[in-house]
């Protein structure tokens, strides 16, 4: 029976229950071709995003790190250049993803120290206090309930522990956001049609973007979750940004 919930998808009101396998549905269609539609959608900016990432999270051997919406791997890889004797588990809820970066995985020396699990955001499959960070990148805009997520990361993280979330926001000159608006709504759909040969998926993804909360009250969540020391920072003056929080 579908839940008389409502939430978006993109810019459509969609039940609860049948987002989560409506954006399953997008990630399997592009999985083969995410990485690089990713490079082509941000001028491989998103590399750069992610060095940043590990920059401010400081990897450190030994510490257990769950990437979650990892699917292909480029958290984890980045996480394991940095600290070689750290381990990490990638979650997704799209195997298909999963596939993806077992594969990236395995053509390099890094497959033992990784484990692939299928699991929801909402619902992770870990027991309590198991990990020492917590990272989503680009993820956490996709879920269907944004505070369940970040209850599981919270109860999942060691105390001590630490989230980070890297996720497109706003920028906070109107007239810069209205110019990054017509990019992604006129070029992105387009660009996805012609290389992933998808361009619904692709609108999905920058309807999604838009929706999403700006700085401010997404760490506004993200402390209401529990996490305290909360910061962010701007990347590309907003166009996505860096969210930080401990479990203390």
């Amino acid at each position: 029976m579908t839940s008389e919930k409502q939430t978006h998808f993109g810019f459509r009101t969609v039940a609860e229950d049948d987002k989560a396998g409506m954006v399953h549905g997008v990630f399997s269609r592009v999985a083969s071709r995410y990485d690089v539609m990713n490079d082509l959608m941000s001028v491989g900016i998103h590399r750069i995003w992610k060095n940043a990432m590990m920059d401010w999270l400081a990897p450190r051997d030994g510490q257990e790190l769950l990437d979650v919406a990892g699917g292909t791997g480029d958290i984890a890889f980045r996480f394991l250049d940095r600290a070689p004797a750290a381990r990490v588990t990638v979650c997704d809820m799209t195997e298909s993803m999963l596939v993806e970066g077992r594969k990236r995985a395995e053509a390099g020396p890094l497959a033992g120290r990784l484990s692939w699990v299928t699991g929801d955001a909402m619902r992770l499959p870990f027991a309590d206090n198991s990990f020492d960070r917590y990272t989503i990148s680009f993820g956490i805009r996709n879920v269907t309930r944004i505070p369940d997520a970040l209850d599981e990361a919270y109860r999942v993280l060691r105390p001590g522990g630490r989230l980070m979330v890297l996720e497109f926001s706003q920028l906070p000159v109107p007239a810069m956001q209205w110019a990054y608006d017509r990019y992604s709504f006129n070029v992105i759909p387009a660009m996805g049609k012609l290389v992933a040969k998808d361009r619904d998926s692709y609108q999905y993804l920058v309807e999604s973007i838009r929706r999403f909360p700006d700085q401010e009250s997404f760490a506004q969540m993200i402390r209401d979750a529990g996490f305290e020391r909360v910061q962010y920072r701007n990347l590309s003056m907003g166009i996505a940004a860096l969210h930080s929080g401990w479990k203390l």
